[in-house]
């Protein structure tokens, strides 16, 4: 608006007009210079303007009474410096003799004043339509008394939407204040009263005008342009210390910005330092007395956050004056500047008033403090801004340096050296610091001297060139490190920031500890030292961004060392695994010698060996005959053939197997295994269906698991394991015995001179690996469990292809168990000999419950129920072994031996059960429900129709 450039009104004299030219020219040649220097700020004389206060008939009366509101609108924008002139005249407040002007005052009004007759008499409007009368009812809104207590928002708040967009464009960009008042009532600018050239009496800006019409300049420059056309922050202040002391008249002034520590406390640090306001470039001619007056009243308005006006400083009890600081010191007026959320971000203070017209000491008024307040509300509101700017300036850099920091932790280096130094760089540039240390304490350094106490020591120097910097890694001795700073924050385990150090070479530095996240000890010290002034070549304080940037650093170096050490011991274990492998697999490899005997054997043919009948038993033979059965099975089923097997690998490989199992574990043991093996054998050589259904690569994969399901067994289950917290359970989480067969049985495959997959392809291995791992994982009871109902459900489906990978995955499941179990099936004599092996080791493991986790063993691994055996035997068959050994003879008939041979043993098991009832009534206690359906499962056997109904 016109109103807010003046140096385009003084441009357009009314004389300077073209003579037969369109006043509306004129008009749009104002609004196009205005339009095209700041149209941010267009129109922000009404927002800041008391006169359109709500009270007044604006409210009754809205735009658009007698003409539209576009045309209304129109008139304001373009004669606002007319309007303003009479609104200035109707409400003069205060009278005083007719005096000489101030020269500002005298200069601006002369200016309103030709230019508000200029539009008198040629009046030019948007559009040449006549000028009605409507269209001058607003001048009647002084007739009313005026608002003299509303703030910004609350006045804006009254206004139309349209009035709002079209008039106060700042409103979207200023902050809400309830701080500013403005009253018309209260002028700020004190007018010197010896103007005799005034026609009317004097007259009294509002409050925000500072002589300068309805919007101080200082105020529109800051809040429609910002900071970036106020240039540094010291700048700013100094601007408006300047400001505000050619508008009060005051000697010299002080200004000074809060400054909050880590701890809650809060200081001011000098931005303007006390000195006289025509020489703030030079020293300040006061003494450190005054310095130190001035320090304490800037406190109290801190502390306070009122404003402190002292008419007599000398006459003041707060301070303590000596006669030297009064000398020069006579008034004082100090405000603080506050934010819009009423925080005190700085105080400003000015001393020593003078009268604008002799120059003669005065004293400041309630309207000087008045106006010195609205303008550092103002100053703190710009001042809140800059510092939410600089924050997100900062935050940015401190974002990318930590982004950065994170990619280098996040890659791969050759030494911890290189990793931190390159960490360290990352912050350098962002800190201006010279010198950037991390010191790594020894493990030792209780016994140790001062000099020694860190062992390493990371020491990297930047060297700025123009607008780039060099950051160098220098070595350095030790001894010619200064580690004094570092040793006091490794002691204290806080941040040390030393502003002023008696060294010279050291003018700042701070010191950050590295802590462990787990333990909370200090296992670094990071120290950046001399930050370099990128205006001079003066060292600067480092300051908490600083401070911040150098704990974050501390983090990342936290979490470097760690990983460092994670890795460190990781490679360590990963070393003593290796030679624990080195170790097992030369004790685990049977010696050349033996290997040699039974490459050399003459292998029996399955006849011989018997290994074709499912009644075939592993235990009880002599080791040689185990050996040489394992070999037979492969070299029947064409493995060796087919898969190019070295044979001297093979015997070596079955015999590496064999010392796998432990000889003092009573059932699961080598001879275990090879009854397993015999099983699955006797099933694929038995049925042609099977060899059909599964591949080459399956029938090697399920050999190679059943012998080795079981290798490396404990003796105990998988339930005591995860209770006793073995290793193996935290390693697999679950399945954990079945999961370390395999793990070792893969070791046994890659084992030097084992190796008889040799001859298979990278996808065939990796194939078989899969098979046998699922093969494995199969023989556990709880997964047999969990599947069982699949596979009866689909054994129950006419017609099954079984073509599918997941149909074949599931047979060779169940087949696996059905081998596993196959000790049920034996005749009678091998049956009851293996089942009391195995209740040897369910008894074992029962007697270690009882003793470690004093509690009572589950019946079937419980001793005092050893008498019970043989109805624990029969609820066995029931509840496990029968159901799949019904379902595989349906599937296959030639398997149909291993459900007879299942039955008989249950018959032997229940017969067995009702002899030692009889014998040892008296000593067993047997529910007798439980003994009638024993009962009835016998006769129901014996008519030979009971099991045929399940």
């Amino acid at each position: 608006m016109p109103c807010l450039h003046s140096e385009a009104l003084e441009s357009m004299e009314p004389g300077s007009v073209t003579p037969g030219a369109s006043p509306d020219a004129g008009a749009e040649s104002i609004r196009r210079e205005i339009v095209s220097d700041s149209p941010m700020v267009q129109g922000t004389g009404w927002f800041f303007s008391p006169l359109w206060s709500p009270r007044s008939r604006l409210r009754s009366r809205k735009f658009g009474d007698g003409t539209t509101s576009y045309q209304e609108e129109a008139w304001l924008d373009d004669h606002s410096d007319f309007t303003r002139a009479y609104f200035l005249r109707r409400t003069s407040a205060v009278s005083c003799p007719q005096t000489e002007m101030s020269p500002l005052l005298s200069r601006f009004q002369r200016r309103s004043s030709d230019h508000s007759e200029a539009l008198m008499k040629a009046p030019y409007r948007r559009n040449s339509s006549p000028l009605r009368s409507s269209d001058l009812n607003i001048l009647s809104l002084t007739d009313k008394p005026l608002a003299s207590n509303l703030s910004v928002p609350e006045w804006m708040d009254r206004f139309g939407p349209d009035v709002k967009e079209s008039h106060s464009p700042c409103s979207r960009c200023l902050p809400r204040c309830s701080r500013f008042q403005f009253s018309p009532c209260q002028p700020r600018a004190p007018v010197c009263p010896c103007s005799s050239s005034l026609p009317h009496p004097p007259q009294f800006f509002p409050p925000t005008s500072c002589g300068h019409g309805d919007g101080c300049p200082w105020m529109m420059g800051l809040l429609g342009e910002g900071l970036h056309c106020m240039g540094s922050l010291a700048e700013l202040c100094q601007g408006a210390v300047i400001h505000v002391g050619e508008l009060l008249g005051a000697e010299g002034g002080s200004l000074s910005l809060v400054r909050k520590h880590c701890g809650g406390r809060s200081s001011l640090e000098d931005v303007i330092a006390l000195t006289s306001l025509g020489h703030l470039n030079e020293g300040s001619p006061y003494s450190q007395a005054h310095l130190e007056l001035v320090k304490g009243i800037m406190g109290c308005v801190m502390a306070t956050g009122s404003p402190i006006n002292l008419r007599d400083a000398s006459e003041d009890p707060r301070f303590n004056l000596a006669n030297d600081q009064t000398s020069k010191i006579r008034t004082v007026l100090s405000v603080p500047i506050s934010n819009h959320r009423g925080e005190v971000v700085g105080v400003l203070l000015m001393i020593n008033k003078r009268n604008s017209c002799d120059g003669s000491r005065s004293v400041f008024t309630n309207v000087d403090e008045k106006v010195l307040s609205n303008h550092m509300d103002v100053l703190g509101i710009v001042l809140d801004n800059v510092q939410l700017y600089e924050s997100a300036r900062q935050e940015a850099k401190r974002s990318k340096a930590l982004i950065e920091m994170a990619q280098v932790l996040s890659k791969e280096h050759h030494s911890l050296e290189v990793m931190l130094s390159k960490m360290a760089a990352t912050i350098m540039p962002f800190t201006h610091a010279q010198y950037c240390t991390i010191f790594i304490p020894s493990e030792q350094t209780s016994d140790t001297e001062e000099k020694t106490l860190f062992s390493r020591v990371i020491h990297l120097e930047c060297e700025e060139l123009g607008s780039t910097c060099q950051i160098y890694r220098r070595e350095h001795d030790l001894r010619n490190i200064d580690p004094s700073y570092a040793l006091r924050t490794l002691t204290s385990m806080e941040t040390l920031n030393m502003s002023k150090s008696s060294d010279e070479l050291k003018r700042s530095l701070i010191c950050s500890p590295v802590r462990n996240e787990r333990s909370e000890n200090v296992i670094a010290v990071c120290q950046l030292m001399n930050k370099q002034s990128r205006d001079s070549d003066e060292m600067e304080v480092f300051n908490r961004y600083d401070e911040r940037l150098l704990e974050d650093l501390a983090v990342y170096c936290g979490l470097a060392l760690q990983y460092a050490q994670a890795v460190q011991i990781t490679e360590e274990r990963r070393a003593s695994i290796e030679v624990t492998q080195e170790v097992l697999a030369y004790h685990i490899t049977a010696a050349e010698q033996e290997i040699q005997t039974l490459q050399e054997a003459t292998i029996p043919s399955a006849e011989l060996l018997n290994i074709l009948d499912f009644h075939f038993s592993g235990f009880g033979l002599p080791e040689d005959a185990t050996t040489q059965s394992t070999i037979r099975m492969f070299l029947d089923l064409n493995l060796v053939q087919d898969f190019n097997i070295d044979y001297k690998s093979l015997c070596q490989w079955v015999l590496t197997v064999k010392r796998g199992y432990r000889n003092n574990v009573p059932y699961h043991n080598w001879h275990h295994a090879v009854s397993t093996a015999q099983s699955m054998f006797a099933m694929l050589m038995a049925t042609d269906q099977l060899q059909t259904i599964f591949s080459r690569l399956e029938i090697l994969a399920l050999m190679i698991a059943t012998l080795n399901h079981d290798v490396d067994h404990r003796g105990v289950n998988n339930s005591f394991i995860e209770r006793t917290h073995q290793p193996l359970a935290q390693l697999y989480g679950h399945s954990s015995l079945e999961n370390h067969h395999y793990n070792l049985c893969v070791f046994i495959l890659n084992n030097t001179g084992s190796q008889i997959l040799s001859g298979l392809s990278a996808e065939e291995r990796k194939a078989l690996l899969h098979i046998i791992k699922r093969a494995i994982l199969a023989t556990d009871l709880t997964v047999y469990m969990e599947r069982r109902k699949e596979f009866f459900s689909l054994a129950n489906k006419s017609g099954v292809s079984w073509k599918s990978e997941k149909q074949r995955d599931l047979l060779r499941s169940m087949l696996m168990t059905a081998s596993d179990l196959s000790a049920i099936t034996k005749p009678w004599p091998e049956q009851k000999r293996i089942a009391s092996l195995v209740a040897m080791e369910f008894f074992a493991q029962g007697d270690k419950e009882r003793e470690e986790f004093k509690i009572k063993p589950i019946d079937i691994m419980n001793r005092e129920n050893s008498t019970r055996l043989p109805y624990m035997q029969v609820e066995y068959i029931d509840e496990v072994c029968y159901p799949l050994y019904k379902t595989v003879s349906r599937l296959f008939d030639s398997c149909s031996p291993l459900l007879n041979g299942c039955k008989k043993n249950r018959e032997n098991w229940l017969q067995l059960a009702d002899e030692q009832e009889k014998e040892n009534n008296e000593n067993i206690s047997t529910d007798p429900s439980l003994h009638e359906d024993f009962k009835g499962e016998t006769q129901t056997d014996q008519s030979n129709s009971g099991l045929e109904r399940r």
